[in-house]
């Protein structure tokens, strides 16, 4: 087989066969991460006040839980926070991420929006804390399995 000097002197991120995964993607997972788990320890630490912000002057029920929430959305973030170290080994953890931030915005659309009432608080806690994120969260894990994949076929 011969190889033309061309062909042989060009950069890796030129060979569209060969996937990369950018180290800005694992800023998003750690970005993310952080993100999650700084959200999640409000509402498990300040509860009531958060739930008294969201509601918008409206009366809150405080028996909300609030606690389980914050707790699960700590271990959300933590599971991203911890994919962004081998994203492509532990890809498994990025899927477990993106389940969790689902089952967060679930959560919250349908345990606290109809007690907290639809307002601008509200829906910038579901849409800009919870649901953007899936949209890098995808694309990071779709890149890493992709980069998987490849690497298990050169393997072989």
């Amino acid at each position: 087989m011969c190889i033309s000097i061309t062909q042989y002197n060009q950069p890796m991120d030129q060979n569209p066969s060969f996937p990369v995964f950018p180290m800005s993607f694992r800023g998003i997972l750690l970005l993310t991460g952080m993100y999650t788990i700084a959200w999640s320890a409000i509402y498990r630490l300040m509860g009531p006040s958060i739930l008294t912000w969201l509601a918008n002057g409206s009366e809150v029920n405080a028996s909300l839980s609030l606690a389980y929430y914050g707790g699960f959305g700590i271990i959300v973030g933590i599971l991203i926070f911890f994919s962004a170290f081998y994203p492509i080994s532990w890809v498994y953890l990025i899927i477990a991420g993106i389940t969790g931030k689902i089952i967060l915005s679930i959560w919250f659309a349908l345990g606290f929006v109809p007690d907290l009432g639809w307002n601008k608080r509200t829906a910038f806690q579901l849409i800009f804390n919870e649901i953007l994120w899936l949209i890098p969260l995808i694309a990071v894990f779709l890149r890493g399995l992709q980069v998987k994949n490849y690497l298990a076929e050169t393997q072989k």
